[in-house]
């Protein structure tokens, strides 16, 4: 199965269509009618909907359990034609489309079933994903120029005792959201240095974001988050709360991290821990949503 372990809950929807072709109007008045002898087609085709919705993972061996909060099944009757609509809902890292596309199907099968006796040619037509919204599908639109500067902060690796593996590690994690490192520098656990570079790219105006990694846990050399917040306009204490959260679901001492976030003088500031998972971690808490700041700052509607 995919490895979705780094990916967030967020609320998924799905809807697919099916579509069962009969042979005549009559095929049509007797669903309506509710004439056909196995039954009345709707309902059961429903029940059985439902069940494919459900076992879905059961059916499909790449596809993971996941929690079904809303599914609904609904017909447009043609002609000759019934148009099946399937949506499915879920809050969780992964998405429902093969959960709707299975439930359209399962409409469609358990229909012409029903329906042979009485229409040798009741055939199954299109199935197919209509929309699909959440996770990666969704992402929010925002400006593919942005810049980042990414700030190492770490005592051994200024002094080269070790190299830096975190800054690169975020710097590659931003490509994947169109963000680009136009500035990389790596400073000690020093007060002035974590100040005076802020300051110095605050007034750069080719740099929108600004990340520091290192100095936000509990250490006698861990001044970055203090240092960042006194400087902010505003913080962003529900950036801060994903990060924590996010990195506590898989590393119990995520929770004595001090992970900051804010704005200053329009540039978007976050501190990351100095691991490379807990920086990694950061960045897949929470982007690209964090990215919708700018257009706040902007004044653009939310």
């Amino acid at each position: 199965m995919v490895d979705i372990t780094n990916k967030s809950n967020t609320l998924r929807t799905a809807i697919a269509e099916a579509i069962l072709n009969v042979e005549s109007v009559k095929t049509i008045e007797l669903i309506k009618n509710d004439q056909i002898p196995k039954g009345n087609v709707f309902e059961m085709s429903k029940a059985a909907g439902l069940l494919g919705i459900k076992k879905t993972p059961e059916l499909l061996p790449d596809c993971h359990p996941l929690p079904v909060e809303n599914a609904s099944i609904n017909y447009e009757i043609k002609e000759q034609s019934i148009r099946i609509l399937v949506t499915v809902k879920t809050i969780y890292k992964t998405g429902v489309e093969v959960e709707a596309m299975t439930g359209a199907s399962i409409v469609a099968l358990n229909m012409y079933d029903m329906l042979k006796p009485v229409d040798k040619k009741v055939e199954i037509g299109t199935i197919r994903l209509l929309e699909k919204k959440g996770g990666k599908s969704s992402r929010l639109k925002h400006q593919s120029d942005l810049q980042a500067a990414v700030i190492v902060c770490s005592d051994s690796i200024s002094k080269g005792v070790h190299t830096d593996q975190s800054g690169k590690a975020i710097t590659a994690k931003l490509q994947d959201f169109d963000v680009s490192t136009s500035v990389y520098k790596i400073i000690p656990d020093e007060k002035q240095e974590i100040e005076n570079t802020l300051m110095e790219l605050i007034t750069d105006d080719s740099v929108d974001l600004i990340l520091y990694t290192g100095g936000t846990g509990v250490g006698p050399r861990d001044v970055t988050s203090d240092t960042v917040t006194a400087l902010l306009d505003i913080e962003l204490k529900g950036v801060s709360e994903q990060i924590r959260k996010y990195g506590q679901e898989r590393m119990p001492y995520a929770m004595l991290s001090r992970s900051v976030a804010g704005i200053k003088d329009g540039k978007v500031i976050l501190t990351l821990p100095g691991s490379v998972n807990g920086a990694t971690d950061g960045i897949d808490a929470c982007f690209p949503h964090i990215l919708h700041a700018f257009d706040m700052i902007q004044g653009k509607k939310h």
